[in-house]
């Protein structure tokens, strides 16, 4: 059985990644798993003005991730109700809308 295709991460419209979680907490595993994709060196790669920050902090709060992309709109995911998958999947979405290379591929 063939493992399932990773789509590739391009942080091309993002300006910055904020990621924030308690390790200890039972619901950061999808929160981790986005991380560990947006701060892979194959997707810093494609913006290396992206900054990806990450907090990790012992308060029991909520998994957050606030990304702030480069016309200045903001998109905050809660990762205790969202899976690794449905988040990466929204971050992408919003990206390829953004990115005027991709709009133009489409077209043709």
């Amino acid at each position: 059985m063939a493992a399932p295709r990773k789509a590739t991460v391009v942080l091309k419209a993002v300006k910055n990644i904020t990621v924030q979680f308690c390790p200890f907490e039972s619901n950061v595993r999808s929160t981790r798993e986005f991380l560990a994709r947006v701060a892979s060196e194959k997707a810093r790669s494609s913006n290396m003005n992206c900054e990806v920050i990450t907090t990790v902090k012992h308060d029991k709060s909520e998994p957050v991730v606030d990304i702030t992309y480069v016309d200045g709109e903001r998109l905050v995911m809660k990762g205790a109700k969202l899976t690794g998958s449905e988040m990466l999947a929204a971050f992408q979405s919003r990206c390829a809308a953004k990115d005027p290379q991709t709009n133009t591929a489409a077209k043709k």
